[in-house]
């Protein structure tokens, strides 16, 4: 009976320790070793109700990772399944490569600090001054916001 007592008390010493580093870590922010991440800019436009934007979903394993890359060119793409996924070992950036028809595009970012949104390299609106952010999504049943119109070429 000494014994059982022993182990138990080991153990809960032992998780009483571990667990309050790992929720340490865990609030630290950032982009998750492991796991899944959404990040959308999805939007509905006013007059049409068809969707704009595009959503990365990212799927983090210990071996490799994983994305799952939607776009809307009038309605919502079929998810694309992306090959030679990057991310950067620290969190920072990542590329990967989707085949779009018979062209195959690279796409690239940068995560912010706390990986709250993804900047995709090039501009919104063919506006380079305009960076692409894609939000995290954290609210799965929120309904779509209102798209926001391309301002007026610059001449």
């Amino acid at each position: 009976m000494k014994t059982s007592h022993r182990i138990g008390s080991a153990l809960l010493l032992a998780s009483v320790t571990v667990l309050p580093a790992a929720l340490a870590a865990n609030k630290a922010g950032g982009l998750p070793r492991h796991g899944m991440v959404v990040y959308s800019d999805l939007c509905v436009h006013e007059g049409s109700g068809e969707y704009g934007g595009q959503r990365i979903t990212l799927q983090r394993f210990a071996e490799v990772d994983t994305v799952i890359y939607e776009y809307t060119a009038g309605g919502l793409s079929w998810p694309l399944v992306a090959n030679d996924v990057h991310v950067d070992p620290r969190g920072k950036m990542m590329y990967f490569t989707v085949q779009e028809g018979e062209e195959e595009r690279t796409i690239s970012g940068k995560f912010s600090p706390g990986g709250e949104t993804l900047t995709l390299d090039g501009g919104y609106c063919d506006d380079q001054s305009q960076p692409m952010v894609l939000a995290k999504v954290r609210d799965f049943s929120r309904t779509a916001k209102a798209c926001k119109s391309c301002p007026a070429p610059k001449r």
